[in-house]
């Protein structure tokens, strides 16, 4: 039997970080020869990180990027390592190295270039042309980038007909809830078309909004899942490949034989000979279990929380605690995230505070056994209507007074973020987002949105996982109980000013993310003047989201670099 063992390294790159990124990098070829493994594979764009975005008009980022290759070309003796780096040539290029022995035996330049949703490549790449595969030894592997995959027309096909047996394809897969076993059926399907063994390798980390999940795998040639690596994980995945299952393969598909007539010749690279190695024992690969849904939002909350802080420079993180559920849930990712030791929670009491709410983020504080502050607003509260006294003489209070107070808070926070170096976190949620039932500069203001993309009813089965996830009431039940309130005004409920949020999440889910217009929604049955009110609110809106800080993406269309509409906009909706 003809056996090739394969690692998957879904390391954790920063941005920019070259010098770190070659550590971790050289770190996983050293781990991966320690194994036996004949070859290694990182993920795209491994040595700059990704996305670079416009750090890539600086020539002197390609440049040590370059340089970078070239100490992991040095440190890949043994095996046979596939890297993702930035080519230059007559332009830029995605590109993935394949480096055998301690030689540059070729490179890949991705030819699907994503400019979608959260993607930008068109802006800073040339598309690559040639679906090269590279012989090495007696084994045939063909390697491509990420979005190549994702194609049935792509370069995997003219790979697997050229003789591939292996695709190895590189990867920076953002997350959202529900990807992972998307991704699988499409690797899968991939794999059993073209009659190959697959090895999909992704990173892991948090990089501004994007989260990435890893959950790399091994596919086999009849489309089944050998190995796959834990979601949001740094870790070696490993699998001992049986080369000869293709050829077995596609002796029973007579299909091929005639593709393989018609096909275009992929060019194939011929490399030195396999490196000789002691025959080492078999491993038996990882195959992780996927995470639950809600376990999944909850575990990308917390990596891009806690990378979003430490790639950042900041140790310690504020948060305005309400006594609220969202508040709540931002405190306990928090935790997982950095550790209590890092996290200050603050409570800032106003006339309308209730007994309730002041008791509920006194508990969560010291349940979650992090440094808990008082600072009452009421004083602060008092001098901003006297001061504007004279400007508001004879006019009713309104939206104006329940919003300085919010701005006070806004302002105390941000304080101790000056005075101390922590980073505010905002507990704003993404139906509050998307309908502007928030303040800004006020509970929008910080330097870190960590549930913007988390619709509320969402946040309330997040919120129950902690629970559960801990064995105890972590975050006390009776803020579950308690109706959401802004607490601005006497027997404020947000039932007041929103639909209920089952209610509302539905519409806005229906409209922010998957743009169906106002007669779609009514036609599925959607109540007409609740849909119209709702569009309404998100439409005019946009100008507060865009001042929003970033937060952690978790859905298919985020607010921020997935959804886009333009501010001075008068389409109805």
């Amino acid at each position: 039997m003809r056996r090739l063992r394969v690692s998957l390294a879904q390391i954790n790159p920063t941005v920019g970080d070259i010098e770190g990124n070659t550590r971790r990098i050289v770190d996983g070829i050293a781990q991966a020869r320690a194994l036996g493994a004949d070859l290694v594979a990182f993920p795209e764009l491994a040595v700059t990180g990704y996305p670079p975005e416009d750090l890539l008009f600086k020539s002197a980022f390609i440049e040590a990027n370059l340089a970078a290759l070239a100490d992991v070309t040095k440190a890949a003796r043994g095996l046979t390592a596939v890297v993702g780096f930035v080519d230059r040539r007559q332009d830029l290029f995605n590109a993935a190295a394949v480096i055998h022995d301690g030689t540059l035996a070729g490179v890949y330049h991705k030819q699907f270039l994503p400019n979608y949703g959260v993607f930008d490549e068109n802006r800073y790449f040339q598309a690559g042309r040639e679906a090269t595969v590279f012989s090495i030894g007696t084994t045939c592997v063909g390697v491509n980038v990420c979005e190549d995959i994702w194609y049935p027309t792509g370069p995997t096909t003219p790979q697997a007909l050229a003789g591939a047996e292996l695709i190895v394809t590189i990867n920076g897969s953002p997350y959202h809830a529900g990807k992972a076993h998307f991704r699988e059926r499409m690797i899968a399907t991939r794999a059993a078309d073209d009659v190959v063994w697959l090895a999909f390798v992704n990173m892991v980390g948090g990089q501004d909004e994007l989260v990435f999940d890893g959950a790399s795998i091994v596919v086999d040639p009849h489309g089944e899942t050998v190995a796959r690596g834990r979601q949001f994980a740094e870790e070696l995945v490993t699998a001992d490949i049986d080369l000869d299952a293709v050829f077995r393969a596609r002796m029973q598909d007579s299909r091929r034989r005639k593709e393989t007539l018609d096909a275009a010749r992929a060019p194939v690279i011929s490399v030195t000979p396999a490196v000789a190695r002691t025959a080492a024992p078999p491993v038996s690969p990882q195959v992780a279990e996927p995470l639950p849904r809600v376990d999944e939002v909850f575990q990308a909350l917390i990596v891009g929380t806690r990378d979003y802080v430490r790639k950042n420079g900041f140790k310690r993180v504020v948060i305005g605690l309400s006594g609220g559920i969202d508040s709540s849930l931002v405190a306990a990712v928090a935790v997982e995230a950095l550790g209590r030791e890092n996290v200050t929670g603050v409570t800032m009491p106003s006339p309308f505070s209730s007994r309730g709410t002041r008791d509920d983020a006194r508990r969560l504080a010291k349940s979650l056994g992090i440094e808990f502050m008082r600072l009452p607003i009421t004083p602060v509260f008092k001098g901003f209507l006297k001061s504007l006294a004279e400007p508001f003489k004879g006019l009713k209070e309104d939206v104006t007074e329940e919003n300085i107070q919010a701005r006070i808070r806004g302002t105390l926070l941000m304080a101790l973020s000056n005075k101390f170096g922590w980073l505010v976190l905002t507990t704003g949620n993404k139906s509050e987002y998307a309908v502007g039932y928030s303040t800004l500069y006020g509970d929008m203001a910080g330097g870190f949105a960590v549930i913007k993309d988390v619709f509320k009813t969402l946040v309330y089965d997040v919120a129950r996982h902690v629970n559960a996830r801990a064995g105890r009431a972590v975050i006390p039940e009776t803020v579950f109980e308690r109706a959401p309130s802004a607490e601005l005004r006497p027997d404020q409920r947000d039932q007041d000013t929103l639909p209920p949020y089952p209610e509302l999440d539905a519409i806005l889910e229906a409209y922010v993310e998957n743009d169906l217009s106002v007669a779609d929604m009514v036609a599925r049955g959607s109540d007409r003047e609740t849909v119209q009110r709702t569009v309404a609110m998100v439409d005019r809106n946009e100008y507060k989201r865009r001042q929003a800080p970033p937060g952690v993406r978790v859905s298919p269309k985020a607010f921020g670099k997935d959804r886009r509409p333009p501010i001075t906009n008068r389409w109805p909706g």
